[in-house]
């Protein structure tokens, strides 16, 4: 009867569908590969994960968007002009590729203070707030009710008290907490939207496609970024190691301000469905001297953009390469042009943390390091407290800090912000910061590592089978 062929050839017609949108969509091999091989195991269950878990609906509607007017780039090559030194000519290729890479050009004129640790950092950004006239844009992956994050709602909330247009951008998944920062917020009266907000209809359960970014702007002339959320575990100094974070954050002030409000203005668009539009840009700042430029990445129009800054700033490395990274699972091709820096004679300082912070990556981490070993990179494993950091460091002239890990999560499953400079005395200054981090660490042997017990190597291995979404 035909009602007996009818189940067979919906299943096959469902699963030619998916596997045909994960042929077309899917970045990797071994993906698609998963995905059709789950349909074809699964007849109906498979095609339904799919259409709940497999589709980027984050890159369909960036498509579906007419994207919002660039703000405040008019004149911007004439200011990268200003200080043609800035840029050495061993790294003028990484400068030419981040031009084409990311469209944005290079500018000048910009000064950068680094802040360490919540110390130092929360009560300057606090008083900002306070400080605030006109607007305060804020996005933060974590916002934590703690003795971090209660003054920062108390400052948000009399600022839009006093008529501050604040607007606070926090990820759906990172701000999920019995007592939740957004939530006392909007009670406040203070505009809060939670980026792709896990729901049923339209389905959206993605625990990937995060927005990791950490930014808050104020009245178009400071700004703060880096690898911090809002939260007490960055308040290192007389805590319990065990359960602290060590990490930076960068004062920004300057032309570059108007890439990182673009950059929110861009989130906002998404997540809130409208466009806002932030005051203009203070000019050049009189002492001003570092060249910056804004790079985004995550899985929308601007996947890869980071990893491939990242490979031509390694390939033009001559002498030195510095990585601060909490978590290490990078892809291939990065892992294999660090080996290549080695074996050229560049100096490869990788500086992790003995902290399991999240045990699966940390395991899926030593399965990388024998490689690195056996080709020269210099591995070194910080003691307490867990560093949280984010920092890559070529030559002591360039520099990249924010918010991307060294994972494939970062690199490929979340949206990231970092800021690259090229400046000799600021650059130098996390240059020491990598070099000080590198004396205090362990430095691993080869063959330490060789001898490590058989279980455990095998433990390491297993976790890293699951690397493509560490």
């Amino acid at each position: 009867m035909i009602s007996d062929w009818l189940l067979p050839i919906a299943s096959l017609g469902l699963t030619t569908w998916t596997a045909a949108h994960a042929l077309l969509h899917k970045t990797s091999a071994a993906a698609a590969w998963g995905w059709i091989g789950a349909c074809l195991l699964l007849p109906f269950a498979g095609p339904a994960l799919y259409f709940v878990f497999g589709i980027n609906r984050v890159l369909t509607r960036a498509r579906r968007q007419q994207p919002p007017p660039r703000i405040g780039l008019t004149g911007a090559e004439e200011a990268a002009r200003n200080r043609p030194d800035a840029v050495p000519t061993s790294l003028s290729e990484v400068a030419r590729s981040g031009d084409v890479i990311t469209g944005l050009p290079l500018l000048g004129g910009n000064r950068l203070e680094l802040l360490h640790n919540g110390e130092a950092a929360y009560p300057r950004m606090l008083a900002a707030i306070d400080a605030a006239r006109q607007s305060i844009a804020l996005t933060s992956y974590i916002f934590d009710r703690d003795e971090a994050g209660q003054p920062f709602i108390e400052a948000l909330a009399r600022a839009s008290a006093r008529g501050v247009d604040v607007r606070c951008l926090l990820d759906g998944v990172g701000e999920l907490a019995w007592r939740r920062a957004g939530s006392e917020l909007l009670a406040r009266g203070v505009p809060v939207v939670r980026y792709n907000p896990l729901r049923l209809w339209p389905p959206f359960l993605h625990a990937n496609l995060r927005n990791h970014r950490k930014l808050l702007l104020v009245d178009g002339a400071v700004a703060f970024t880096g690898g911090m959320n809002i939260s007490a575990t960055h308040y290192v100094a007389g805590r319990d190691k065990r359960h602290a974070a060590a990490d930076l954050h960068v004062e920004l002030r300057g032309p570059v301000l108007a890439q990182l409000q673009q950059v929110f203005v861009d989130d906002w668009a998404y997540a809130a469905g409208e466009t806002w539009c932030p005051p203009p840009v203070a000019q050049a700042s009189a002492d001003g001297e570092v060249l910056c430029r804004v790079i985004t990445d995550g899985p929308n129009e601007d996947f890869g953009h980071l990893s491939l800054v990242l490979l031509a700033a390694i390939a033009a490395a001559q002498t030195h390469i510095q990585i601060v990274t909490p978590y290490f699972v990078p892809p291939d091709e990065l892992l294999s042009a660090l080996m290549s820096a080695a074996v050229r004679g560049v100096v490869v300082d990788l500086i992790l943390s003995r902290d399991r912070n999240h045990r699966i990556t940390w395991y899926a981490m030593h399965k990388l390091i024998p490689p690195l070993l056996e080709r020269g990179v210099r591995v070194h494993l910080q003691p307490p407290p867990f560093c949280h950091t984010k920092l890559f460091v070529v030559d002591r002239r360039y520099a990249q800090f924010g918010s991307a890990n060294l994972d494939m999560r970062s690199l490929r499953l979340n949206f990231e912000m970092v800021v690259e400079c090229y400046d000799r005395r600021f650059v130098e200054q996390l240059a020491r910061h990598c070099d000080g981090l590198s004396e205090r660490a362990t430095t691993l042997q080869l063959d330490q590592v060789r001898r490590r017990p058989t279980l455990l190597r095998l433990r390491d291995a297993v976790c890293w089978l699951f690397s493509p979404y560490l």
